[in-house]
């Protein structure tokens, strides 16, 4: 388990080193200066904001000492935000974005498995049918076209929630909807088929003839041996949500950390690309990383042993 825990890490950790060389070279590779701007200075400011930047030396000079900053977690200076610490940028700017997406987290995990348990404890009637109508219309429509459509029917037309920021809880009602709607639907599908399967088990028929309650049956029993493919999907849902969050954000003004990196692509901010674009893979591939192990200890037959699951 160690040895696979321990190959997992490095994996991430050279997934990370590849994809900051690449978003580095790929940079760099774009025409033109990204310190030109509609009035041109003079020659002898622009060479000295290269000199500032490091943009006057080789690239493969500039790659050494980014990667060396980086080891220190030193992120750069925004080009264009008045010379702000891209590190403090992403701090102001993440929190924000942290409580949107453990909101929507928390809210995709409720109601998706409430949803998934009802269906499968009814299955082909009414209330599954009900439940996978609802599982559809959410993977149907995505977050771009939902939120719009709750900005004008609950904050302009019926004007029940602010359309804008977040500085109430009940601010945090719209968007975490439009974020979590996909996920909701999705882990209700992923747990409604998987617990059809486990009521169907054996094991399930000896409790149900041992006179168990139907509490304990699902709860104790056909639950938790359902919710691995849960919390598979648990590390990709948590990435996905925080780093998916930037369209929301834009739609409902919220100064998260996706604003920033919209406006960084607009303005071809070098150092402020690249230090979101590292902030998120961190986010998503330790999160990946951690469902990973926690896998490990949630499935008790899982045993690794040089890499390969044992009996």
């Amino acid at each position: 388990m160690v040895r696979y825990i321990l190959s997992k890490f490095v994996f991430m950790l050279l997934s990370l080193f590849i994809l900051v060389s690449a978003t580095f070279l790929l940079m760099n590779a774009i025409p033109g200066s990204p310190l030109q701007t509609e009035k041109a200075p003079s020659a002898q400011v622009q060479a000295n904001l290269e000199a500032y930047y490091g943009l006057d030396q080789p690239l493969i000079v500039q790659y050494g000492k980014y990667l060396g900053n980086l080891a220190h977690g030193d992120m750069g200076i925004s080009m264009k935000k008045k010379f702000q610490s891209v590190n403090k940028m992403i701090a102001s700017s993440f929190g924000y974005s942290l409580r949107l997406g453990i909101s929507a987290i928390i809210t995709s995990l409720i109601v998706g498995c409430v949803l998934g348990i009802l269906a499968a404890m009814y299955h082909r009637k009414l209330i599954d049918n009900i439940a996978m109508i609802l599982a559809v219309i959410g993977l149907a429509i995505p977050s771009l076209v939902l939120a719009p459509l709750m900005q004008y029917y609950f904050g302009v037309k019926f004007q029940i929630f602010t359309v804008n920021g977040l500085e109430k809880p009940m601010d945090y009602v719209l968007p975490t909807i439009a974020l979590a709607s996909a996920p909701i639907a999705f882990i209700a599908r992923l747990l409604r088929s998987t617990m059809i399967e486990v009521l169907g088990a054996d094991f399930i028929k000896t409790a149900k003839s041992k006179g168990l309650s139907g509490y304990v049956i699902i709860v104790k029993h056909a639950l938790r041996n359902s919710m691995l493919p849960v919390v598979t999907y648990l590390g990709y849902l948590t990435a996905g949500i925080i780093t998916g969050s930037v369209v929301v954000e834009q739609i409902f003004a919220i100064p998260g950390i996706g604003k920033f990196f919209v406006q960084s692509v607009i303005d071809r901010d070098y150092p402020l690309i690249m230090g979101i674009t590292i902030f998120y893979a961190i986010l998503l591939m330790g999160t990946r990383f951690l469902s990973d192990v926690a896998y490990v200890f949630v499935d008790p037959r899982m045993r690794v042993s040089g890499g390969k699951a044992g009996k």
